[in-house]
């Protein structure tokens, strides 16, 4: 019985081994035998791996989620105003006052029922093929566009946001791409797909065609088709309605008028686009293909809307658009708010002094002027005129802004005298040789207006007289690269090394000018000129712009310039900008024909004349003359040249009106002496009774006793002969370039030699005269 229990039994049995090992552990005396235990099976590198890479995803999708929520929460309403709104932006003046909208009077409304379906089939095509099928966002649309960024094929999508996205980007977000975050695509994400919730898909689509920018200030396509074809939508054939429906990506590159290779390009990429979304066969795509992709534009277009302030500002509402766009934003698709810095009353005035006979009499009315005001405090523009009669233009040739023209002797202080007190301590009374001079390197002589040499001049009367010789013998004293760094501290950058004949005339512009004088008023400090002064962002972020300032040069050289440049008013070249009591101070500047083509003008005629002049509160810079120069009878004459200190005395006087009127306070650096009558300044730590000449050699302030006084009543000389318009103006900023031909084209010194044998700086009549800046960096 028990052995039966003891091999049936299980518990018995398993009671009877485990006595039995006992009993054997016990009576034994080899090893104890362990129990054999199966290894644990070990888990792969691989499926660590594996594992690790679910449990990162895992924990990334659910962050990810978490911040989605988050994001979206803070997203705007969803609202149909603005969906339905034009989007576009709004340009305001100082005061806050609107000067203009970025194309909403000129927009036509088109209703869902009036789209026509293959502008629908168009735009569903070229910009989101599956829009009809998602949910506002696209998954695979996402996918494809990351897929073919790593593979550069674009394989016919525009990225990966859909048409709901795109539409909530314009109506609700900023454009700028550094706002682009992804906080800011999650909020697009999360209203795109409310959007789709709350609207039908032809809504959508409605909302869309009617806000995109089409170029030309035209927002919504059927804006466009009638200012493109003189047409609705409807009436559009096949190629035309691709056309339209390709612009919105790029309206500017993608424009018919000026970019029409471009428009081809991309309008056959909306018809390949729609073949294959089978919405047209392979034969209608070829057909449209084959239409001339100018066929049916129309050739004029009537400007309507425009009104008296918008074409006023257009010189300055064409910088804003370019600074807007500089700072990352598209005014055109940001629907932006823009404060600029434009007092629009002073806007007005420069208008009228060019446009009117109220203030200046013009030879006729295609003499150009241009001129920008600059507040020196801060670098804000406060307004800029870019030529006149030129009717309802839009955005036209801003003539402020070229840098194609040489500012003449204007360019004395910048270049050559301002880094000679900045780096050499020159004092004013420095002792310069107006004795014949050959530039450097070459056999090239260097003459005056009238061919005379003075003899040795102090600087401050060689500033007042604007005699050229002493000028480029102070420019080489300091150096090239010495002289090239200061005006490079004060906005002027060139991509090449600058010639002695610079210190003459430089490539610039007005608005360049207009800031770097300003440095002058503002002791040395140069602020980088400013349109923009605040830009509202369609989600309501406020971004304010500044210049911080830098010191371009010291108090110091700032001060003596400006105390030189205020006797050039007084009794030098720049008598006529002269206003009774005012602190001001300024300087002349005009430039002479060639010589190998001057004969064709009078020998009193020149091409550009200068006045750049400045208070405490505003820098001026004025430009006048004519856009083709070389024309027979596109000359300045006498009075003509007249015009840039004249115009600046019309627009300074007026800017002037309830402004404090203070003197500039002498840095504690600067001293004052008396030389032969003449209150001259000199730096501390400099000899106040001998000052070394270019040469290097000593003259005593004694010795220049004959020569000051002489100098001083040729001044007074100058000046009252000056004064008349018809005067025959005995100052000395004329420089004639012998051998630049009839092209402006610019060359150095060493090619400057006429066919006559005479050099490069021959001319008879203005003094104030400068071709020098041949160069153009």
């Amino acid at each position: 019985m028990r052995e039966y229990m003891g091999n049936n039994n299980p518990k018995y049995s398993r009671t009877a081994k485990k006595h039995e090992q006992h009993h054997s552990s016990k009576n034994h005396n080899g090893p104890r035998k362990r129990p054999v235990r199966r290894p644990k099976k070990k888990m792969s590198l691989f499926s660590k791996i594996l594992l690790g890479l679910a449990l990162t995803a895992l924990v990334c999708i659910c962050s990810g989620a978490t911040l989605f929520f988050m994001w979206a929460k803070d997203s705007p309403t969803l609202s149909e105003q603005r969906l339905a709104s034009a989007g576009s932006t709004m340009i305001y003046d100082s005061d806050g006052n609107k000067i203009m909208s970025l194309g909403t009077e000129n927009r036509s409304y088109v209703n869902g029922k009036d789209i026509p379906q293959k502008l629908k089939d168009a735009v569903t095509s070229i910009e989101d093929r599956r829009f009809y099928k998602h949910m506002g966002v696209d998954p695979f649309r996402i996918v494809a566009a990351a897929l073919s960024n790593v593979s550069e094929s674009s394989a016919g999508l525009q990225g990966g946001s859909t048409l709901d996205q795109q539409l909530i980007k314009l109506s609700f977000f900023s454009t700028k791409r550094s706002d682009q975050t992804f906080k800011r695509k999650a909020q697009e994400a999360w209203l795109a797909l409310k959007l789709d919730k709350t609207y039908s898909k032809d809504q959508i689509l409605t909302y869309y065609v009617n806000k995109v920018f089409m170029g030309y200030g035209c927002y919504g396509m059927q804006t466009a088709a009638k200012y493109y074809y003189g047409k609705t939508l409807d009436q559009l054939d096949i190629a035309q309605t691709a056309l339209i429906a390709g612009i919105p990506n790029a309206p500017s590159q993608y424009n018919p008028y000026s970019n029409p290779t471009y428009a081809k390009a991309r309008r056959d990429e909306v018809l390949n686009a729609m073949v294959t979304n089978d919405k047209i066969s392979s034969q209608e795509a070829a057909s449209a293909k084959n239409e001339d992709v100018k066929n049916g534009l129309l050739q004029s277009h009537q400007k309507q809307g425009t009104t008296e302030n918008e074409k006023i500002a257009d010189p300055y509402i064409k910088q804003v658009i370019e600074e807007v766009k500089d700072k990352g934003y598209d005014p055109y698709k940001g629907s932006l708010q823009i404060y600029t810095n434009l007092d629009m009353n002073v806007q007005k005035r420069l208008y009228e002094i060019a446009n009117t006979d109220s203030y200046l009499s013009y030879p006729d009315d295609e003499l150009q002027v241009a001129s920008t005001v600059i507040d020196p405090k801060n670098g804000n523009v406060v307004a800029m005129i870019g030529g006149r009669k030129n009717g309802n233009v839009t955005f036209g040739l801003n003539r402020a802004v070229q840098t194609n023209r040489t500012n003449g002797s204007t360019a004395k202080p910048l270049m050559d005298y301002g880094p000679a007190i900045e780096y050499l301590s020159w004092a004013t009374y420095k002792p310069i040789k107006d004795t014949k001079y050959i530039y450097p390197g070459t056999n090239i002589q260097l003459y005056d207006f009238d061919h005379k040499e003075k003899g040795t001049m102090t600087m401050r009367n060689a500033l007042i007289q604007s005699r050229n010789i002493p000028a480029i013998r102070a420019l080489e004293a300091v150096g090239i690269t010495k002289s090239q760094a200061f005006i490079e501290k004060l906005g002027f950058k060139y991509k090449k090394t600058l010639e002695f004949q610079n210190g003459i005339g430089m490539p610039s512009s007005t608005l360049q000018n207009a800031a770097a004088y300003a440095a002058f008023a503002n002791e040395g400090i140069y602020h980088k000129p400013q349109y923009i002064n605040t830009i509202i962002t369609a989600d309501g972020e406020s971004k304010k712009f500044a210049s911080s300032g830098k010191q371009a040069m010291q108090p110091s050289t700032a001060y003596m310039i400006t105390d030189m440049l205020k006797q050039v008013i007084t009794e030098g070249t720049g008598t006529r900008a002269s206003i009774s009591g005012l602190y001001q101070a300024g300087k002349t500047g005009t430039n002479a024909y060639p010589s190998d083509i001057a004969s064709k003008f009078p020998s009193s005629a020149s091409m550009d004349s200068w006045f750049n002049g400045y208070t405490k509160h505003y820098s001026v810079s004025v430009w006048v003359g004519y856009d083709h120069q070389y024309e027979n009878g596109n000359y300045l004459d006498r009075y003509s040249q007249s015009l840039a200190s004249l115009f600046y005395k019309a627009a300074m006087t007026y800017l002037s009106q309830g402004k404090t009127n203070t003197d500039w306070s002498r840095p504690s650096n600067v001293y004052v002496k008396e030389v032969n009558g003449v209150r001259e300044l000199y730096l501390a730590g400099s000899s106040s009774q001998t000052v070394k000449d270019e040469d290097g050699d000593s003259s005593s302030i004694s010795s220049l006793e004959t020569t000051s006084s002489v100098l001083s009543s040729t001044s007074s000389s100058s000046a009252s002969e000056e004064t008349p318009a018809s005067s025959s103006e005995s100052s000395s900023d004329n420089v004639s370039t012998s051998s630049s031909s009839s092209s402006a084209t610019n060359s150095s010194p060493t090619s400057s030699t006429s066919s006559t044998g005479k050099t490069n700086t021959e001319q008879n009549g203005n003094p104030d005269n400068s071709d020098a800046g041949k160069t153009n960096p």
